[in-house]
Protein backbone atom coordinates (compact mmCIF):
# COMPACT_ATOMS: atom_id res chain seq x y z
CA UNK A 1 0.00 0.00 0.00
CA UNK A 2 2.94 2.36 0.92
CA UNK A 3 5.10 1.44 -2.25
CA UNK A 4 1.68 1.76 -4.46
CA UNK A 5 1.15 5.83 -2.88
CA UNK A 6 4.63 6.23 -3.57
CA UNK A 7 5.03 4.87 -7.39
CA UNK A 8 1.62 6.78 -7.92
CA UNK A 9 3.10 9.71 -6.41
CA UNK A 10 6.22 9.77 -8.21
CA UNK A 11 4.03 9.80 -11.90
CA UNK A 12 1.82 12.48 -10.33
CA UNK A 13 4.91 14.28 -9.75
CA UNK A 14 6.08 13.52 -13.09
CA UNK A 15 3.35 14.85 -14.62
CA UNK A 16 3.54 17.71 -12.84
CA UNK A 17 6.77 18.55 -13.59
CA UNK A 18 5.84 18.06 -17.08
CA UNK A 19 2.76 20.91 -16.48
CA UNK A 20 5.16 23.49 -15.51
CA UNK A 21 7.62 22.28 -18.64
CA UNK A 22 4.46 23.58 -20.38
CA UNK A 23 3.39 26.50 -18.36
CA UNK A 24 7.38 27.60 -18.91
CA UNK A 25 6.55 27.13 -22.38
CA UNK A 26 3.51 29.73 -22.00
CA UNK A 27 5.82 32.34 -19.89
CA UNK A 28 8.63 32.26 -22.49
CA UNK A 29 6.44 32.86 -25.93
CA UNK A 30 3.93 35.64 -23.98
CA UNK A 31 6.83 37.27 -22.82
CA UNK A 32 8.23 37.08 -26.09
CA UNK A 33 4.86 38.76 -27.47
CA UNK A 34 5.14 41.32 -25.01
CA UNK A 35 8.24 42.41 -25.58
CA UNK A 36 8.33 42.77 -29.34
CA UNK A 37 5.66 45.47 -28.71
CA UNK A 38 8.73 47.08 -27.72
CA UNK A 39 10.80 46.18 -30.07
CA UNK A 40 13.07 43.90 -28.04
CA UNK A 41 14.07 40.46 -28.61
CA UNK A 42 14.08 37.91 -25.74
CA UNK A 43 17.22 36.06 -26.07
CA UNK A 44 17.81 32.26 -26.07
CA UNK A 45 13.56 32.38 -26.38
CA UNK A 46 13.76 29.53 -28.89
CA UNK A 47 16.27 27.17 -27.41
CA UNK A 48 14.36 27.40 -23.81
CA UNK A 49 11.16 26.55 -25.50
CA UNK A 50 12.84 23.40 -27.28
CA UNK A 51 14.15 22.40 -24.22
CA UNK A 52 11.16 22.82 -22.86
CA UNK A 53 9.11 21.21 -25.13
CA UNK A 54 10.99 17.89 -24.58
CA UNK A 55 10.47 18.13 -21.06
CA UNK A 56 7.09 18.40 -21.12
CA UNK A 57 7.09 15.54 -23.29
CA UNK A 58 9.45 13.19 -21.33
CA UNK A 59 8.11 13.93 -17.70
CA UNK A 60 4.79 12.90 -19.03
CA UNK A 61 4.88 9.56 -20.61
CA UNK A 62 4.38 7.57 -17.67
CA UNK A 63 1.66 9.41 -15.97
CA UNK A 64 -0.21 9.20 -19.51
CA UNK A 65 1.04 5.52 -20.07
CA UNK A 66 -0.15 4.76 -16.57
CA UNK A 67 -4.09 6.25 -17.48
CA UNK A 68 -3.83 4.23 -21.20
CA UNK A 69 -3.77 7.32 -22.69
CA UNK A 70 -0.50 6.41 -25.14
CA UNK A 71 -1.29 5.04 -28.35
CA UNK A 72 -2.18 1.32 -28.28
CA UNK A 73 -2.61 -1.46 -31.27
CA UNK A 74 -4.92 -3.84 -29.78
CA UNK A 75 -6.07 -5.68 -33.35
CA UNK A 76 -4.01 -8.74 -32.08
CA UNK A 77 -4.20 -8.75 -28.54
CA UNK A 78 -8.16 -7.96 -28.17
CA UNK A 79 -8.94 -10.96 -29.66
CA UNK A 80 -7.06 -13.18 -27.74
CA UNK A 81 -8.35 -14.96 -24.42
CA UNK A 82 -7.15 -14.20 -21.19
CA UNK A 83 -4.50 -16.58 -20.72
CA UNK A 84 -2.82 -15.71 -24.16
CA UNK A 85 -3.51 -12.18 -23.24
CA UNK A 86 -1.55 -12.18 -20.25
CA UNK A 87 1.89 -13.40 -21.76
CA UNK A 88 1.25 -11.22 -24.62
CA UNK A 89 1.36 -8.46 -22.28
CA UNK A 90 4.08 -9.71 -20.06
CA UNK A 91 6.06 -10.16 -23.42
CA UNK A 92 5.75 -6.72 -24.84
CA UNK A 93 5.97 -5.29 -21.21
CA UNK A 94 8.79 -7.12 -20.71
CA UNK A 95 10.24 -5.97 -24.74
CA UNK A 96 9.34 -2.58 -23.74
CA UNK A 97 11.19 -2.31 -20.33
CA UNK A 98 14.37 -3.34 -22.22
CA UNK A 99 13.66 -0.43 -25.01
CA UNK A 100 12.89 1.85 -22.45
CA UNK A 101 16.31 0.66 -20.15
CA UNK A 102 18.37 1.21 -23.41
CA UNK A 103 16.97 4.47 -23.97
CA UNK A 104 17.70 5.61 -20.22
CA UNK A 105 21.05 4.68 -20.31
CA UNK A 106 22.21 6.40 -23.49
CA UNK A 107 20.51 9.67 -22.98
CA UNK A 108 22.09 9.70 -19.31
CA UNK A 109 25.34 8.80 -20.98
CA UNK A 110 24.68 11.45 -23.32
CA UNK A 111 23.83 14.18 -20.82
CA UNK A 112 27.06 13.05 -18.34
CA UNK A 113 29.39 13.58 -21.65
CA UNK A 114 27.75 17.38 -21.68
CA UNK A 115 28.73 17.11 -18.22
CA UNK A 116 31.67 16.48 -18.62
CA UNK A 117 33.42 18.70 -21.96
CA UNK A 118 31.24 21.50 -20.62
CA UNK A 119 28.97 21.58 -23.47
CA UNK A 120 26.92 24.73 -23.52
CA UNK A 121 24.03 25.61 -26.32
CA UNK A 122 24.67 27.12 -29.26
CA UNK A 123 21.89 30.02 -29.08
CA UNK A 124 22.61 33.37 -28.14
CA UNK A 125 21.85 32.45 -24.36
CA UNK A 126 25.31 30.13 -23.78
CA UNK A 127 23.80 27.85 -20.93
CA UNK A 128 25.16 24.27 -20.02
CA UNK A 129 23.13 21.77 -22.51
CA UNK A 130 23.13 19.08 -20.14
CA UNK A 131 20.98 20.90 -17.42
CA UNK A 132 18.09 20.39 -20.08
CA UNK A 133 19.37 16.86 -21.41
CA UNK A 134 18.63 15.17 -18.12
CA UNK A 135 14.83 15.63 -18.67
CA UNK A 136 15.01 12.60 -21.23
CA UNK A 137 16.89 10.05 -18.71
CA UNK A 138 14.86 11.13 -16.13
CA UNK A 139 11.03 11.09 -18.06
CA UNK A 140 12.31 7.86 -19.39
CA UNK A 141 13.27 6.19 -16.12
CA UNK A 142 10.07 7.42 -14.48
CA UNK A 143 8.33 5.93 -17.44
CA UNK A 144 10.50 2.23 -17.41
CA UNK A 145 9.31 2.53 -13.45
CA UNK A 146 5.88 2.41 -14.53
CA UNK A 147 6.39 -0.27 -17.23
CA UNK A 148 8.22 -2.59 -14.60
CA UNK A 149 5.51 -1.85 -12.21
CA UNK A 150 2.62 -2.83 -15.08
CA UNK A 151 4.96 -6.22 -15.15
CA UNK A 152 4.77 -6.76 -11.76
CA UNK A 153 0.80 -6.51 -12.03
CA UNK A 154 0.42 -8.66 -14.90
CA UNK A 155 2.69 -11.40 -13.92
CA UNK A 156 0.35 -11.21 -10.26
CA UNK A 157 -2.31 -12.13 -12.82
CA UNK A 158 -4.01 -8.32 -12.54
CA UNK A 159 -5.24 -6.42 -15.18
CA UNK A 160 -2.82 -3.64 -16.59
CA UNK A 161 -4.07 0.02 -15.10
CA UNK A 162 -3.77 0.86 -18.61
CA UNK A 163 -6.65 -1.67 -19.78
CA UNK A 164 -8.37 -0.82 -16.61
CA UNK A 165 -8.72 3.02 -17.53
CA UNK A 166 -9.61 2.19 -21.23
CA UNK A 167 -12.52 0.03 -19.66
CA UNK A 168 -13.70 2.75 -17.13
CA UNK A 169 -13.48 5.07 -20.27
CA UNK A 170 -15.43 3.02 -22.36
CA UNK A 171 -18.40 2.24 -19.70
CA UNK A 172 -18.39 5.89 -19.71
CA UNK A 173 -19.01 6.13 -23.45
CA UNK A 174 -15.95 7.94 -23.87
CA UNK A 175 -14.06 6.56 -26.78
CA UNK A 176 -11.75 10.17 -26.60
CA UNK A 177 -8.49 7.91 -26.78
CA UNK A 178 -9.88 4.70 -28.92
CA UNK A 179 -8.40 5.54 -32.98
Amino acid sequence: MLLRRALDGLYLVSAGLAGLSLFGIFIVMMAQVFLRQGNIQLPGADDFTAYLCVATTFFALAYTFKRGELIRVGLFIDKAGPALRRWIEVAVLGLAAALVTYIVYWTFSDAMFSREIEEVAQGSVPFLIWIPKLAIPLGSGILLVAILDELVSVLRGQKPSYVIAAEERAARGDFSAEV
